[in-house]
């Protein structure tokens, strides 16, 4: 008989178990599930609402069974429902009558959702981690290009000269507010919610400021309804997470652009490329097109559970059993997609001369020439104008702005100089832009100091 089954006269339907079962999935937080047990009983010892040598009797069987766990000596079972049930059936058959004493001031409703939190910032954990090596890839790459010139875009139109560096450097700062996104998730969901019971707390002397201590949470929750029925920090989770792979897919669009024939400005390592079945030639770019494919999985697993809690009415509800798949299901694809992601950067080369001639084309230091004449003392408005008009008479004479003969210039405007081959020369374009955020080799140099110190 099932442990809930006291008012019951017949049993479940076999089909209903199946249908009813979480253990297919949620049996991935049997360590959380036993380490919130263990806090608990040691709890229930410590308020005298169980004896002591009980309570130590439990946390002895229930950290065997962890061992045994981790051997791959315990088999779980689908009658027994989940994790929790699956623990407790296992402890009740190993030590009788006192292991049916730990549920004792609590419900399933308040232990998995201290399972969960437990669960979710140990991931969170290890996500930032991986994080923190794709940064620091990111910034390696930045340095070893702070002075790479290289096309920066509008519209996917050619727009001004940056550099390679400066480009990597806007990916660490998305990726440095995904870290802080994940971390100020982590402190909400760091708050214990064991103690709430099904939804109305308990009559029981619980000391839940005692299991949080023990279990490493920084307070406890102050409602038990809320206690029970909020997930809103698996949607926020999953909202980071999200924006995290958003982050990844933008950077791998650019990936698969450069690395194409027409930019040419990457080229994928073998190790990280595909061939085709028919083309001899190709070599396709199927690890960054896979990221940003699973970009979609993940957003897909954030409507899932916006969808689930759209409409429940407090407080706990069976539906609320659809939360885990779809945030582990996201979590696994952040931590399948960032390694990979990683080493495939890595082991990228960087073609500079094709990033330099790409730069040189496309009158990306129109704006300079525009600049320059301002500094001259010609109203920008009326430089823009002027430029435009260079511009349109470089397109029809086939030749880039510094290819202008000062003839050429001239007829544009008296007031250039022999200083305008200078002034819009691609270097001088980047590193004249020497201030706080700027493309300048220096400034690029200084971001890539600061975020290894941001990094340690």
């Amino acid at each position: 008989m099932k442990l809930w089954g006291g008012r019951f006269g017949k049993a479940t339907d076999a089909l209903v178990d199946d249908f009813n079962s979480s253990i297919r999935f949620d049996a991935r937080m049997y360590k959380q599930d036993i380490l919130g047990s263990v806090a608990h009983a040691k709890m229930l010892g410590k308020c005298g609402v169980i004896s002591e040598e009980d309570a130590k009797l439990i946390q002895k069987t229930l950290l065997e069974i962890l061992a045994d766990i981790e051997d791959g000596k315990v088999e779980f079972k689908i009658d027994a429902e989940d994790i929790h049930m699956n623990i407790e059936t296992i402890l009740i058959d190993r030590i009788g009558d006192v292991g049916k004493r730990l549920h004792t001031g609590r419900s399933r409703n308040d232990q998995v959702a201290l399972d969960i939190r437990m669960y979710l910032r140990d991931e969170i954990d290890e996500m930032s981690a991986l994080l923190k090596e794709t940064m620091s890839t990111v910034v390696a790459l930045a340095d070893e290009h702070s002075g790479t010139i290289m096309p920066g875009y509008t519209h996917l139109q050619k727009a001004q000269p940056v550099t390679f560096g400066h480009h990597m450097m806007a990916y660490f700062e998305m990726m440095k507010r995904d870290l802080s996104r994940l971390s100020d998730c982590r402190s909400r969901i760091n708050v214990m919610p064991l103690g709430a019971g099904a939804l109305a707390g308990t009559t029981y002397p619980l000391d839940r400021e005692f299991v949080a201590e023990e279990l490493g949470f920084d307070s406890v929750t102050h409602n038990s309804m809320d206690s029970v029925s909020d997930r809103d920090f698996i949607i926020e989770l999953i909202s980071c997470l999200s924006i995290l792979m958003m982050h990844l897919s933008r950077f791998c669009e650019e990936l698969i652009l450069w690395s194409s024939n027409e930019f040419s400005f990457v080229e994928m390592d073998d190790s990280y490329s595909t061939g085709s079945s028919i083309m001899p030639q190709k070599k396709n770019p199927d690890v960054a097109e896979l990221i940003r494919g699973k970009t979609g999985r993940v957003y897909g697993s954030l409507f899932t559970i916006l969808t689930v809690m759209k409409s429940l009415p407090l407080a706990y509800n069976k539906d609320m059993q659809e939360d885990k798949e779809a945030v582990f299901d996201a979590i696994d694809t952040i931590k399948l997609c960032l390694p990979v992601f990683t080493n495939m950067i890595r082991t990228m080369t960087v073609r500079k001369d094709n990033m330099l001639s790409g730069a040189k084309g496309g009158f990306t230091n129109a704006t300079d020439v525009a600049d320059y004449l301002v500094k001259k003392g010609v109203p920008f408005r009326e430089s823009h104008a002027v430029v435009g008009k260079m511009v349109a008479m470089a397109i029809e004479k086939g030749k880039a702005l510094d290819e202008f003969t000062m003839d050429e210039f001239k007829s544009c405007s008296a007031l250039i100089e022999e200083d305008i081959y200078d002034a819009i020369s691609m270097q001088t374009c980047v590193d004249g832009r020497d201030l706080i955020g700027g493309t300048a080799t220096a400034r690029v140099q200084k971001e890539v100091l600061e975020a290894k110190e941001y990094l340690k």
